[in-house]
Order: C-alpha cells, then structure tokens, then sequence
C-alpha cells in the first residue's frame, strides 16, 4: 500500500474535513473515493455535492469551533454557555438604560 502525502494550507484542509465528517467519512476516505471515482469515469469527478446552505453552515460551525478554540473556551458546557448568553443580555439590557 502507497502513503501519498499533499500539502495544503490549514484552512482548506479544515473546510474539507468538516464536509467530509458531515457526510460521514475522513479525508482519507475521500481520497480513496477520489481516486476510484477518477479511475471509473476516466477523468476528475464533481459530482458529489452538498447544497449551498448545508455547506455555508458547515464551514460556519467549523470557524465558530475555531475561534472558540483561539479563545480557550472549546471546552464550555451548553449551561456555561446559556449562563454567559444570559450575562450578556442583561449587560446589554443595562448599558441600553
């Protein structure tokens, strides 16, 4: 078995992996359905797609999980998360007073 190794900037590898993981395969998966796709229609196969407003909130959660990332906070509870929506609210309900 061969090891192909490909570079690509860290952003692209990141929206392709979240798609991929969105359909239910890793990037190694799509490789391999690439290629055998490639072999059987003798040419570059596009004809796997997810529609346009799947893909927009895809690569929306993946920069959400990003930043949430960049600011140590990936690892919140959904009720720390609902308690600090409710600060914010109320901060704001006060500084519109």
């Amino acid at each position: 078995m061969a090891v192909l190794q490909v570079r690509v900037d860290d952003e692209l590898k990141n929206q392709a992996a979240a798609i991929y993981n969105e359909l239910g395969i890793d990037l190694s998966t799509a490789v391999r359905m690439f290629f055998k796709k490639s072999v059987l229609v003798g040419g570059i196969p596009f004809d796997t797609k997810i529609n346009e407003s799947t893909l927009k909130a895809i690569l929306a959660i993946d920069r959400m999980r990003t930043i949430s990332e960049e600011n140590g906070n990936s690892e919140m509870t959904l009720d720390e998360i609902n308690e600090e929506i409710k600060k914010t609210r109320e901060d704001s309900k006060r500084n519109n007073k």
